[in-house]
């Protein structure tokens, strides 16, 4: 049985908790001892991403203080996962932050290549699509480029197509951005409102019931434009999503 650490972004934990109790439920499920700490805050991300990243001192400490002493720490956000594992430091005990950066997954990618899930035992039947998001494709490489000639891959949709009764259907550019990004989509709100409309419009086409994907953020942007267009449309983290589906 491994010991896992949840470690929850503040979105999530502010305005989504059902996806922080999700994928505290599938881990159980799943065998896992989760664990999640109290006193955890930001991981320094919005600092970091407005160039001030000298100001996140005190959430790496505070990290570091939270998240000592797992076999793997889980994310169910891929940019946040990112963060930490590229840009977590720490001068009193540089040992383990190594240790912590190398121990962080993603949700996804904890459940394909940590624990090998090849089974769910529940039902899903709409028709889904799926939000690449940046950080997670690019980033941590849980799916493939389009823009590289090289074998196709997706972690998120190795475990959808896994579930029964679900109807999987990729928007035509798969990998193409939503337009939140984090502060962009305050910095440059036309343009990234622009880009959410163009994700909703792929996902209309193909007549899906739901949007799935594994940052809340992205989520989050692409719900306030459905929601402001009256669409039937519904958005969910994987996260819920896979927690449905394992009984």
């Amino acid at each position: 049985m491994y010991t896992v650490g949840l470690f929850v972004p503040c979105y999530v934990d502010q305005f989504y908790p059902q996806v922080a109790i999700a994928s505290l439920q599938l881990l159980e499920k799943l065998g896992c001892k989760v664990v999640v700490p109290l006193n955890q805050t930001c991981c320094g991300q919005p600092m970091a991403n407005s160039g001030f990243a000298r100001l996140s001192a005190g959430c790496d400490k505070n990290f570091v203080r939270n998240f000592t002493g797992f076999d793997y720490i889980v994310c169910p956000s891929g940019s946040c996962a990112l963060h930490v594992k590229e840009h977590l430091e720490s001068t009193e005990e540089p040992g383990t932050a190594n240790k912590i950066r190398s121990s962080v997954y993603e949700l996804t990618e904890f459940l394909t290549d940590v624990l090998n899930v090849t089974e769910w035992k529940g039902r899903f039947p709409h028709r889904v699509g799926l939000h690449n998001s940046c950080h997670g494709q690019r980033g941590l490489q849980l799916s493939s480029m389009s823009e590289l000639v090289a074998p196709a891959f997706s972690k998120p949709v190795q475990l959808l197509r896994q579930i029964s009764g679900l109807h999987l259907l990729l928007p035509e550019r798969s990998d193409e951005c939503c337009g939140f990004g984090g502060t962009f989509c305050v910095f440059e709100e036309a343009v990234s409102v622009k880009m959410g409309k163009d994700r909703i419009q792929e996902h209309e086409r193909n007549e899906v019931d739901y949007i799935t994907g594994g940052d809340m953020s992205c989520l989050m942007h692409l719900q306030g434009i459905l929601k402001r267009k009256n669409s039937v449309v519904q958005v969910l983290h994987i996260a819920e999503l896979l927690n449905a589906c394992y009984e």
